[in-house]
């Protein structure tokens, strides 16, 4: 089984995609053994090479390419982007000018050799240059992401994740109720969808090649940032529309539920307890040593510790707060406590759990060096994932696409870098 293929190998993915989303949603195709080729602009490439952080003694132009490297003009970082290491992981890179007609043609000689295009330009911007699903192979499927969808009002504004949660109701739930909203800790609106595009994607190419009843066309997933937000948000609108609740922020708690908070240990950290239920509230109170609150008639029911719960998590907290994280997950495990530390980075690296799953792997990346990254995710048939293929360098690949794969004569090739086509 170990050797067996990934189920989508065979499969050939073109990212012309930027920034999130849609490389992301290639990414997740190449973790399933789909081939990606990275189609970028010559003139520096994706966004993503110019965020950091930056590995401070690397530049894509130190290490080897058969491609065209940034011209590191004055005010581009002096570095190596870490996040573009990450994001940029598992495909082929290839340099074209999608603004040229020479470029545009070559596009569509690409990708009658492919079975996917996942891009997330301004709606209406392929069709523009003569490369949208119209000008191209029936065939492929196209992942179309953007921020408000391929059509209606808003179709054509810009924006970026931001907007995407905004737009789809859950910037408004984040963070307490006394303050401003909160943007969760990553750009989720640009991840969700890429997950949720992936999942079309395979969909689509089903329906085109299932046995005996596969149409033999492939078809276009409108994917918007918003809506993938929109689809998560719980009971949220069916509250709205029904019997006109209107959810707010509630920070760490919930106002059905208690005791649950995320609290402060005596050294430092934070350590979340779920203890809700019934039964979970019954095993803290044993991990705790406190059987008296078991027989508190002011904490008998969920509904009557919900109602209390300023109270009784302010008792939890004052328990935590006289032990170390470790010692806190120590009883409540115990005791079959749902608990877990908050992590930060350092701790996911050291994390003996992690590490015995293979959750992290070496990347052995030919700027930023061999260093660790989260790996595919989630694993097949039990076996572990193996590190994917490291960030291209610009251009890396140029000759083996355009040439072993498109069939331009290295003449060619060397005429449209010359011109600026590549």
């Amino acid at each position: 089984m170990a050797d067996e293929p990934l189920p989508l190998a065979g499969l050939r993915v073109i990212d012309v995609g930027t920034r999130i989303s849609a490389p992301f949603c290639a990414g997740l195709l190449g973790d399933m053994g789909a081939e990606v080729i990275k189609v970028e602009d010559p003139r520096g490439g994706d966004f993503m090479r110019t965020i950091g952080p930056f590995v401070p003694d690397g530049a894509a132009a130190d290490g080897p390419s058969t491609g065209p490297q940034p011209d590191g003009d004055e005010g581009e970082p002096d570095g190596y982007s870490l996040w573009w290491a990450v994001e940029g992981r598992g495909r082929k890179g290839v340099t074209l000018n999608l603004r040229r007609p020479k470029g545009q043609a070559l596009f569509r000689r690409l990708v009658e050799r492919a079975d996917v295009v996942c891009e997330n330009f301004r709606p209406g911007t392929l069709e523009a240059w003569n490369i949208g699903p119209e000008d191209c192979d029936p065939r492929l499927v196209w992942a179309r992401i953007s921020v408000f969808g391929q059509d209606g009002p808003n179709a054509r504004r810009p924006g970026l994740d931001r907007m995407g949660i905004a737009y789809g109701g859950l910037l408004n739930l984040t963070g307490y109720p006394d303050r401003p909203p909160v943007r969760p800790g990553v750009t989720i609106s640009d991840y969700l969808t890429g997950v949720f595009a992936a999942e079309a994607v395979t969909a689509a190419l089903y329906r085109r090649d299932r046995p005996d009843t596969g149409t033999g066309r492939g078809g276009v997933i409108d994917a918007p940032l918003y809506g993938s937000i929109l689809r998560v948000l719980e009971w949220t609108i069916a509250a709205q529309d029904r019997i006109g609740l209107t959810r707010r922020r509630e920070g760490n708690r919930l106002p059905n539920s208690a005791p649950l908070d995320n609290y402060l240990t005596a050294d430092g950290r934070y350590v979340c307890i779920v203890a809700g239920s019934d039964a979970n509230f019954a095993r803290l109170c044993a991990a705790m040593e406190r059987p008296d609150l078991l027989e508190d008639p002011r904490w008998a029911t969920l509904a009557k510790r919900a109602a209390g719960s300023d109270e009784i998590n302010e008792m939890v907290a004052r328990w935590v707060q006289g032990l170390d994280a470790d010692e806190v997950e120590v009883r409540c495990i115990e005791h079959g406590v749902p608990v877990g530390t908050i992590y930060e980075a350092a701790d996911i690296l050291s994390d003996p759990h992690m590490a015995v799953r293979g959750d992290l792997v070496s990347v052995d990346d030919p700027v930023a060096g061999p260093h660790l990254q989260q790996a595919p995710f989630p694993r097949l048939d039990g076996r572990k994932p193996t590190a994917p293929s490291p960030a291209p360098l610009l251009g890396q690949h140029n000759l083996e696409v355009w040439c072993d794969l498109v069939g331009l004569e290295a003449e060619e090739l060397a005429e449209l870098r010359a011109d600026g086509t590549i």
